[in-house]
């Protein structure tokens, strides 16, 4: 186990940080490319696939993250196996298992736990875009990507960034799928939190939940600014 001073400002302490911010990082990157892709999609389009997927993807939120966890493990661990078994006909070598108790894997779950959140916000921002904007664009010979390139990225950036604070919040506090999916050994600040807590060791968890408390300021930060610089 870890000793006091180790467990709270030691190298391991700074590893499992580096961890949470990379596994936050990388699923709030993708997690607001994706309802950018999503909502900008359902907009353009007002056939009935779009918005269904919009909706199947909202419900990612409502389901506990132990849940979502074995449910990605299942279909993941399947795919592994036909993975391994493709490698050993092609190569004569057995991998073992690519993907299950990887990084991927790990994200991908977050991705259908908390894509819902940067969705809401983004289609809450896109919706204030109004249809006029949209012809004015039109009318001076930008095409669609060009439109969201020069008009509606400039406009959204604002709500993008808060987007990807809240997703990044979402993920360095989330428990039960990271418990369940988590590679070897590898701890991030909720993990060690609950593992010292679970020892009774209050003191030691004290500094791993004190940073998951300063990364929930960010969005309440940031969006206060933004609220800020409308009333100006």
């Amino acid at each position: 186990g870890l000793g006091s001073g180790e467990a709270r400002f030691g190298e391991q302490f700074f590893t499992m940080v580096r961890n949470s911010f990379v596994l936050a990082g990388l699923t709030a990157t993708i997690a607001v490319s994706l309802a950018l892709l999503l909502a900008y999609g359902a907009r353009l389009s007002k056939g009935l696939l779009p918005r269904a997927l919009n909706r199947l993807v909202s419900l990612g939120y409502a389901v506990p993250g132990s849940v979502i966890a074995v449910g990605v493990l299942i279909p993941v661990s399947r795919l592994d196996i036909w993975l391994a078994g493709q490698w050993q006909d092609w190569f004569g070598t057995n991998p073992g298992l690519l993907l299950t108790g990887g990084i991927a894997a790990l994200i991908y779950a977050y991705l259908v736990r908390f894509l819902a959140v940067a969705l809401q916000a983004v289609n809450t921002s896109l919706a204030k875009i109004t249809a006029n904007m949209d012809d004015a664009a039109r009318g001076l010979g930008l095409g669609q990507s060009a439109t969201l390139r020069r008009v509606h990225l400039p406009i959204l950036r604002g709500s993008l960034f808060t987007a990807g604070l809240l997703v990044f919040v979402d993920v360095m506090k989330e428990l039960p799928a990271t418990l369940v999916m988590r590679p070897f050994d590898f701890d991030t600040l909720a993990t060690q939190a609950y593992t010292l807590a679970s020892d009774e060791r209050l003191a030691e968890a004290a500094s791993a939940s004190l940073a998951i408390v300063a990364v929930g300021l960010l969005p309440l930060i940031a969006m206060s600014r933004q609220i800020s610089r409308r009333r100006r």
